[in-house]
Order: C-alpha cells, then structure tokens, then sequence
C-alpha cells in the first residue's frame, strides 16, 4: 500500500507506516510542499495508486461527490497524540490492508469505532 498524509498528519505516523514496509510520503515532500492545493492532492494520489490520509473533511467531500481521492482515510478524532494515532493505525492495519485494496475506498476513524465505505 502507497499513502499520500496531508499536511496535518504526523511524520511520525509517515515514518511507523514506512516502517511496516508501506511506501508513505507527507505532502511537505511535494514540490509545493504545505502550499499544495486539495485538487493536486487527490490527482497526485489517483495517479500514483496512492491513499491519502487525512484530518480534512473536504477530502471526504470530494471523495463522495466526484470519487476523488480514489481511497481516503479520514481521521476524525480531533487533537489526538501522535502516539495514539499511530496506536490505532496499528491495530488496524490488517483492516485497512483488506479495504484499502479495493480501487475505490472510505474509511472513517472516529472517537471508538471505524466506518468503512465502497
């Protein structure tokens, strides 16, 4: 799996990803760093096979309006540590890796449950 974290996600949680052997990538790596827009943003992450990882709710919106990105975490739990971000991304993997193969997929962490969408 390939993962694209916007500009609110940790690189700690890019650095554990990159550790249990995903490819992970921060948008401040891109060219236009924490100036890249939300619409290069989901290209980018189509066009590479990417999933992107994000606080943003416009990406849910524009996952469910125009199927952009393609695969989107959203994370909907506030100010959480980073420690516990990456906690929960660690129980889940198994869950993520099964959904997240899907071309098209939704996946929502909130405050005790997940909710999941194709």
């Amino acid at each position: 799996m390939k993962f694209l974290c916007d500009v609110h996600i940790s690189y700690r949680l890019v650095r554990f990803l990159n550790r249990q052997g995903f490819e992970a990538t921060h948008v401040n790596q891109l060219p236009d760093r924490w100036f890249t827009t939300d619409n290069f943003i989901n290209q980018y992450a189509d066009e590479n096979g990417m999933t992107v990882i994000s606080k943003d709710s416009d990406f849910k919106n524009s996952h469910f309006a125009r199927q952009t990105p393609r695969r989107l975490v959203r994370v909907n739990l506030g100010n959480i540590s980073n420690a516990r971000l990456i906690e929960i991304f660690e129980q889940n993997l198994p869950l993520f890796e099964t959904h997240l193969a899907e071309d098209v997929c939704f996946i929502e962490i909130n405050d005790g449950y997940i909710n999941v969408s194709k």
